[in-house]
């Protein structure tokens, strides 16, 4: 596909979709819906290449053929609307991760473990720039900026997929996706692809009902926010959630049959002048007056779990959260690092009473690279631990403990365990 014509047709075409939104807003029309603003692009697309077969005509050249014009439409249609040359990555089932150094240095990384090196995805790194800075531009409730004064970037690509940006740090701009695999996933979802066992996720769905408040932990890329969208749709469709989020990733909020009275809130960056930010702490206190039933915190990286943890103990149970850690048992000594560099300074000891007081239960996902065996980058749910108290430090007991495959399998009881079977949870069966 010769890039350099789409391009092109792209601006033309472009040019004519905002000369017609021009025009019926001089006509007091109002404006296209999104669907609408599509179908009527595809008919300048069908134009746009009409005249550029004919143009190839009269210089004495062969025009496409109808396969090949059918590319060129939806590769223009796709830099219109969606992500460019990266639409096709990101519609490839098979791909979990696109890494790209420069515009030119595509690394695909596939489900079953293959690293593989991917056309370019731009003729220079300043179109790739571009790209980006539209992606930003509509990605989210608000702008977001990625230039020389902002050169980093988190988004939610339209797809789900999570999208990361450096530049000017970095000799070349560096883009990661990691792409949204599993949007509607159950429990019953994680047990069939063996990320967990059924008396594990029997016991999940329990704490859920009885609303315990749980915080996921694991490494990058470990399958953290998957679980915690499994964990979130075992709540009833009548509560009303409230999820907060540096970039909105969750989508909660796209399945209205499961959860449909859900406020998804996303942290706001400061704008040219250094005004306007909004902290995902000011954001989870912000929610406390939203009368939810409960709050979901996408991802725990800062000051903000100490109001996390203050909605946790004043009546918001059943909460749910994400937080890097290398086991269950760091996770308390990862939260007390946040807290000492939050603004209220908690020392260790005021925090573990602050993490007794709100977390009932840690659940730990871990990755495993088996590829050197054949295999493929493993996800499973390895430990289920119980805060029981304190004594200087948080007191906790491993519920689920590695089994001899690595995933949780149960080891001790826990002090609820007439609470969960009120809802459901069978511990000689594992049944919910």
């Amino acid at each position: 596909m010769d890039h350099g014509v789409v391009k092109r047709l792209r601006g033309e075409v472009g040019d004519r979709l905002r000369d017609q939104r021009r025009v019926d807003a001089a006509a007091g029309m109002p404006p296209m819906s999104g669907e609408d603003e599509r179908q009527f692009a595809r008919a300048l697309i069908a134009q746009a290449l009409e005249e550029h077969a004919r143009s190839e005509i009269t210089a004495g050249r062969v025009p496409s053929n109808a396969q090949e014009e059918e590319q060129l439409a939806a590769a223009i249609h796709a830099a219109l609307f969606g992500v460019g040359r990266l639409q096709p990555l990101l519609e490839d089932q098979q791909i979990e991760n696109i890494d790209i150094n420069g515009c030119d240095r595509v690394f695909l990384g596939y489900a079953d473990g293959r690293e593989v090196l991917g056309e370019p995805v731009a003729e220079s790194d300043e179109e790739l720039i571009e790209l980006i800075q539209v992606l930003a531009a509509y990605s989210g409730l608000s702008s977001r900026p990625f230039d020389t004064a902002n050169p980093q970037l988190d988004i939610r690509l339209p797809d789900g997929s999570r999208l990361s940006a450096v530049m000017d740090v970095t000799l070349r701009p560096a883009v990661s996706i990691r792409r949204a695999r599993m949007g509607k996933v159950f429990l019953a979802d994680l047990v069939g692809n063996g990320t967990i066992l059924p008396e594990a996720a029997a016991f999940l769905a329990a704490a859920t009902a009885a609303r315990k408040n749980i915080m996921i932990a694991g490494a990058t890329n470990a399958g953290k926010t998957t679980l915690l969208r499994a964990i979130a749709n075992q709540i009833p469709a009548s509560e009303r959630l409230i999820t907060v989020e540096r970039a909105l990733e969750l989508g909660m909020d796209h399945f209205p049959e499961l959860h449909p009275n859900v406020i998804a809130l996303e942290e706001r960056l400061p704008n040219m002048e250094g005004m306007g930010a909004i902290s995902m702490a000011e954001l989870v206190r912000r929610s406390l007056r939203m009368n939810p039933s409960r709050v979901i915190v996408g991802e725990v990286l800062g000051d903000e779990i100490i109001t996390m943890l203050n909605a946790m103990t004043q009546g918001n149970d059943g909460s749910l959260s994400t937080i890097h850690a290398n086991s269950s048992l760091e996770v308390f000594n990862r939260i007390a690092t946040y807290a000492i560099q939050s603004a209220e300074r908690l020392p260790v000891e005021a925090t573990h009473m602050l993490i007794a007081g709100a977390i009932d239960f840690v659940v730990f996902i871990e990755k495993r690279n088996e590829y050197a065996s054949g295999g493929r980058l493993r996800r499973y749910v390895s430990s289920i631990r119980e805060v029981t108290g304190i004594d200087g430090r948080v007191q906790s007991s491993e519920a689920f403990a590695p089994g001899p495959d690595g995933c949780a399998v149960p080891r001790a009881p826990v002090s609820c365990m007439a609470e969960l079977a009120e809802h459901g949870y069978d511990a000689a069966g594992g049944i919910w």
